[in-house]
């Protein structure tokens, strides 16, 4: 039996497409939280996540970055020629997929989260408006 459940939090945006036959595809990575963690270890794994049809469409429709999800499905490994070699990898092909938490303990959460970035920016230099992007040293 092949059968992966995760619970996790979108890394980013879904990125749907439609394949050359016309399905529509969305495909995100799930950060999952370890339950066990060692010391220098990381505290999740990032699992990519394929989902197709109805289900792309339910993900490009109310899945963001940050999102706690539910999945079920099914582990699929494949490989592909890279520049450097044979490149393998592993994905869970979405059968289900369903909100985590409720609409209000996400913007609670989002609240904290902007709460604490408005503190940040307190303690940062503000660069004016009116510097251009080409002289900044990071670009």
């Amino acid at each position: 039996m092949n059968k992966a459940i995760l619970i996790g939090r979108l890394t980013r945006d879904p990125d749907v497409k439609d394949t050359k036959s016309g399905t529509r595809m969305a495909r995100y990575t799930l950060a999952v939280d370890r339950r066990f963690k060692r010391e220098g270890e990381p505290d999740a794994d990032f699992i990519n996540c394929i989902v197709f049809n109805k289900g792309a469409e339910f993900a490009q429709n109310w899945l963001k970055k940050g999102t706690k999800v539910i999945v079920t499905g099914r582990i699929q490994t494949g490989s592909y020629e890279g520049e450097r070699g044979k490149v393998y990898t592993t994905d869970i092909i979405v059968e289900e997929q369903e909100f985590a938490e409720s609409k209000k303990a996400s913007a609670v959460e989002v609240e904290t989260v902007s709460e604490f970035t408005e503190k940040l920016e307190d303690d940062f230099v503000r660069i004016p408006d009116t510097v251009e992007d080409d002289n900044l040293p990071f670009n």
